[in-house]
């Protein structure tokens, strides 16, 4: 191995130490999103940072969008997976009602937007997308490749495009209690009754 050959290698280590994906916490966050135990990758781009409310112990992370213009509230201990979008406003039915006259009309026909809020301890699968004006309760689960819309009650399991509710996360939950009887005293349920 030349010398030259050796360069390019320590370079191109260097190169990949410095690019490669890594977890942001406490004293890597902006201000606004120094919370306890919260996690977000170094992949994931957020617009409008300061309209959005994490919880203690979330976990976002590689290859997300998180557009928060109208507002956005992820709950504690949710878990965020990868290459995930959720957006609080769409143009894209807009963009093709106005065409070239898009920028310079306000108040567009088509136009959505909205507040989303997460409950506390979900999991949202990976390539999903959550719309505009969509409310998860607490404790649910998001199966991959689902588009939400809407409001999805507590402990709910969901799937589909458009996402649907197919399952209950408690009765899934009840498997593993009836197995493993410690976990009933550190079981999320346990803290909302």
């Amino acid at each position: 191995m030349t010398f030259l050959d050796k360069i390019r290698i320590k370079v191109s280590i260097l190169i990949n130490r410095l690019s490669k994906p890594v977890m942001l916490e406490k004293s890597n966050l902006k201000k606004n999103l120094n919370i306890k135990g919260t996690r977000i990758s170094s992949t994931t781009f957020i617009d409008y940072p300061e309209n959005l409310e994490l919880g203690e112990n979330v976990y976002v992370g590689q290859f997300n969008f998180i557009e928060a213009s109208n507002h956005i509230k992820i709950g504690k201990g949710t878990q965020i997976t990868n290459y995930v979008s959720i957006t609080s406003h769409s143009s894209h039915d807009s963009i093709r009602l106005y065409g070239e006259k898009y920028k310079s009309t306000v108040n567009h026909l088509g136009y959505q937007k909205g507040k989303i809020i997460v409950g506390d301890y979900c999991y949202i699968g990976p390539y999903s997308l959550l719309s505009p004006g969509t409310k998860i309760g607490n404790g649910c689960i998001v199966k991959s490749h689902s588009v939400l819309k809407g409001d999805f009650p507590d402990f709910s399991i969901i799937s589909g495009n458009p996402a649907h509710v197919i399952g209950n996360t408690r009765e899934r939950d009840a498997k593993f209690l009836a197995e493993f009887a410690e976990l009933e005293s550190t079981y999320y349920l346990n803290e909302k009754e």
